[in-house]
This record gives C-alpha cells, structure tokens and sequence, in this order.
C-alpha cells in the first residue's frame, strides 16, 4: 500500500494532483485477509486535503493556529465514546490473529523495514506530577500480539515524561490513538510548549472542546470519537532494539535501542478505519503537516515581532531535506541591505533545528526551481560580500560523519537583487505565448 501511494510523492505527480487512497481490499503477504479498511494520505497528502481537516482556507492556516495557540479551549470528559464500541482485552489480545496482529497494519518501505509500523499516531502520556497530558507523534513497530516498540525522540513530550516515571520506579499509561479527529491528530507533531494540553489546542482551533473519555485500561483521557486505541504501559526499566525505519532525513535510520510498551486492552468503533500517513523522506504528509503551519508562524515572526515587512514569503524547502535545514525568504524589491540580513539573522534564530542554510531572495525567483536558484547565487551574489557563516548552532536532525566537534554552523545567503538590472533576454512575453499556440 505504502509503495504506491508514495509513488505520487516520487514519481512526478503534481503536488495539486496527489489523492489520499482508501483500501478496501486488504490482503497480507500470506494472503490474509482483513476486514478493516486503510486509509493512507487522507490526512495530509496534499495543503488542500489539510485545509479540508483545518475547515479553514490554506492563507488562513498559520493565523488560525496561532489564535489557536492563544485561546485553548478544554475538552470535556464524557461517559462514553464510540472508540470503545469495542473493547478486546486479556488473552483475546495473545497469538496469531489476535490483539496487534488482528490490525492491518502497513509496511511502510518494504525492503528495508523490519515490522510494520503505525505512523498516523496521537501517542497520549501525562506528568505524573501535575497531570498534564502530552500528544505526540511517535513511530510504533509491532513486535508482537501485545507488545510493540515505540521510538520518542529526545526533547518530546513523551519522553520528558517518561524520564518522570522512571525517577519514580513506575511504568508510564500510555495510549496510542488512531483516527482522532483531523484537528486533534494535526495538533501531535506539532512542537508546542511543554505542559500544554494538544487536545486543548485543537478546541481552540475548532471553537468549540473536543470530547474526551477514560481510557478503558489505563488513567488516560482519549478523544472520544477516534477510530482505534492501543491501550498500555511503557517499560521504564529496558529498552528493546527498534527499527532500522526509514527517517525524514532521507536514510533509513538503523537499529537503536528504544522503548517498549505492553498492551492492556485494544477498543475502537464499530466499522473503523485504520489511518496510515506517509512519512520518512520528504516530501511526504508528515513534512506538510509541519510546512503548512510552520511558514506562517516563521513569517508572522518576522512580520509582526521584528517588524520586517519587506518579507513576503517564508518558503521551507522540503523535496529530501524535511523542511528545517533550508529556508527563502522571497523579499520585497529594493529592500534596504540592513533589513534583508535582520531578515536572515531572524529566521535562522527562531528556532534551534531549522535555518542551517538561509537564503533572501526577490519575488522574481521561484525558489522551488533549482535553476532560477542557481541562476540568482550565480548573478545576484559576490560571496565575500553576501555570505555570512555563523558558528555555535546546535546539530540538526540527521546522519552525520564524525567530524571532531558536536556544533554544526548556519550559512546566510544575499541573494536578492543589489540595484537594477537589464530585461531577460528572452522575447517578450506576448511574443513567447503566440510562439506557443503556434507550436502546438
């Protein structure tokens, strides 16, 4: 499934023209078949279909989540939801067929991965402390019937949370939620300040809260309305080695030592769905759940708390490099030099793992174009005058050689327009289009 639905990520397929797929006709590799659906790319395949779970228009996106951010709305607990129309528990949950294998669970590159893996995951955990409960996005292999790993990585909720029980000698709830509403399930990878609520976060950018309800097994509070929810606790004591599974860096991320989680009960809805995003190497849905609200938010920095009005577009590249290591900024035409470096100097600083390469371009280059980009560091820059090197960054996400230092650095591109300049030198555009219907 995951291979040809990737296809249109890979294969030349406008962005505009991507589809989400709902399998209906689910066979294994040993030719079993499941009776639950699966439904891959219906999150985020395309900013359209993200729009579509937002409710809002894809300019409207980075303002709704910032008003979101702003004023929370709590959910409600209610008595009963329809995730627990069905509850399997005990030995129901141990053997072939049962528990996690009873799940159509996809592989997500075969070839490469050792187990299938949820992706479309809201992983909920809470501070054992103030009560607090966490949403992320965390990757999670099956190992078997009733248990599977589960990969946080280091500055997540969950995993701060984690350290918390461990302190205290206890396992830690967890329940991994499949199927929450499209608002909530936006609302896990992104990177919101500790010990907020996401849940919260989501009602806020709904209007209205968001039901919740008492996990069957463990003292969590899940969305009600969700598809499916994998009960259990967490190992405070070992890890397990997980993976190798492919990372948004581009490679595949080998075998490490990770967490890993019992399952106490498994409930979902009557007729569920089980949702699959495509993630690993961008682009993907995971990088345009992230894109399409981060470039408003480093845009409204730069607009609203710098002052920078001469940006016009934040643009975070995203085929193969997940977003964070490459920022445009498309700036207004004859912008004065002090404004476009504060420009570089804010974007590359806003947030520790994205900006190691910055580049201010004009509104004529389109920076999604590798030639109009090169086309502009060619002609629009002299580096000993327009480059800045800036050291003591933190290391970004991804594989890197050891090189001696454990900094990485941040290099900051002028590559706008410097004074006027002569015509392209190519016919004028009527000329060019009457060549066109012509030709054809």
């Amino acid at each position: 499934m995951h291979p040809l639905v990737r296809w249109q990520f890979r294969g030349g397929v406008p962005e505009s023209l991507r589809k989400a797929f709902l399998f209906t006709n689910v066979v294994d590799s040993r030719g079993r078949k499941f009776d639950m659906p699966v439904l891959v790319g219906g999150l985020s395949a395309t900013p359209k279909i993200y729009s579509v779970g937002m409710n809002v228009p894809i300019p409207d996106i980075g303002d709704h989540w910032a008003k979101a951010q702003s004023a929370p709305i709590e959910p409600i607990v209610v008595g009963e939801g329809s995730c627990q129309d069905i509850i399997i528990e005990g030995l129901d949950l141990i053997g072939e067929g049962n528990g996690l294998d009873a799940l159509p669970v996809p592989i997500s590159s075969p070839g490469y991965h050792s187990a299938p893996y949820f992706t479309a995951t809201a992983f909920v955990t809470k501070d054992p402390d103030t009560g607090t409960q966490n949403m992320g996005t965390y990757r999670c292999g099956l190992k078997a019937s009733d248990r599977m790993a589960v990969m946080m990585s280091g500055g997540s909720g969950g995993r701060v949370n984690w350290l918390k029980y461990k302190e205290k000698g206890e396992p830690m709830p967890a329940a991994l939620v499949l199927g929450a509403p499209p608002l909530v399930n936006y609302c896990a990878p992104q990177r919101f300040r500790i010990n907020v609520d996401e849940v919260a976060v989501a009602g806020g950018a709904a209007g209205e809260p968001f039901h919740q309800t008492r996990a069957h097994s463990v003292d969590l509070l899940v969305p009600a309305d969700s598809e499916i929810v994998i009960e259990g606790l967490v190992d405070t004591d070992y890890l397990e080695p997980e993976g190798p599974f492919g990372e948004s860096h581009g490679y595949v991320a080998l075998e490490a030592f990770h967490f890993s989680m019992r399952i106490t009960a498994i409930t979902m809805r009557k007729n569920a769905v089980l949702p699959s995003i495509i993630s690993q190497v961008t682009p993907s849905e995971s990088s345009i759940v992230k894109r399409v609200a981060m470039e408003p938010q480093f845009l409204r920095h730069l607009r609203n708390d710098l002052g920078l009005r001469c940006v016009k577009k934040v643009i975070m590249h995203e085929p193969l490099t997940n977003i964070r290591p490459v920022i445009f900024l498309q700036i207004e035409r004859g912008a004065p030099t002090t404004e476009v470096w504060r420009a570089l100097y804010g974007v590359s600083s806003y947030s520790s793992n994205c900006g190691k390469f910055c580049i201010a371009l004009n509104e004529d280059i389109d920076p999604t174009n590798g030639d109009f980009l090169l086309w502009a560091l060619a002609y629009r820059t002299i580096p000993h005058l327009d480059v800045q090197i800036l050291g003591h960054r933190q290391p970004g996400h991804g594989p890197k050689a050891d090189r001696g230092t454990d900094e990485d650095s941040t290099m900051l591109i002028d590559a706008t327009l410097k004074g006027d300049m002569p015509p392209i030198a190519l016919p004028k555009k009527e000329y060019m289009e009457g060549a066109k219907k012509i030709w054809e």
